[in-house]
């Protein structure tokens, strides 16, 4: 990166030497997992791209929407240990997420969002699409896609 800042993906590499060193079992196959995934993202293509940290912040969280969702689905089966597994290795990739945004900090966003989109006309459930656009723009990677749209339903009504 030209700012001097290491990218996502050379931390993963970086921080998976480290586990290896450390015999960390659960770290090591974890980083493994989000490597490959970002691996993944880059060759689905037509052409094979190089992704940036937004988008390989976005697959990391893809990932870790995985592991809750699993972790839950085990749950729900009575299987406690591969719940267990599921968020610990959730606990590693939140490591290389961005801190989530607050409540608070997000109702703020969604408020300006709102009132800029009744300023330029479009007000109620139709202007659903454009306050969640403008929110994620300015919430980035720091707020849950289903976060933002429950918030902005139940602002719009």
């Amino acid at each position: 990166m030209s700012n001097g800042q290491v990218s996502v993906k050379e931390r993963l590499k970086s921080d998976l030497t480290t586990a290896m060193k450390a015999r960390d079992e659960v770290t090591t196959s974890t980083i493994r997992m989000l490597l490959a995934a970002i691996t993944t993202a880059e060759v689905a293509g037509t052409e094979a791209i190089e992704l940036d940290d937004a988008q390989s912040i976005s697959v990391l969280q893809s990932e870790a929407k995985k592991r809750v969702e699993a972790a839950e689905v085990y749950e729900q089966a009575g299987r406690a240990e591969s719940a267990a597994k599921e968020r610990a290795e959730l606990a590693v990739v939140e490591g290389y997420l961005p801190a989530a945004m607050g409540d608070d900090e997000l109702a703020a966003i969604v408020d300006e969002a709102v009132a800029a989109a009744a300023a330029a006309g479009a007000a109620g459930p139709k202007a659903m699409g454009q306050v969640i656009k403008a929110v994620r723009d300015r919430a980035g990677a720091a707020a849950d896609g289903g976060r933002i749209a429950a918030m902005v339903k139940a602002k719009l009504g």
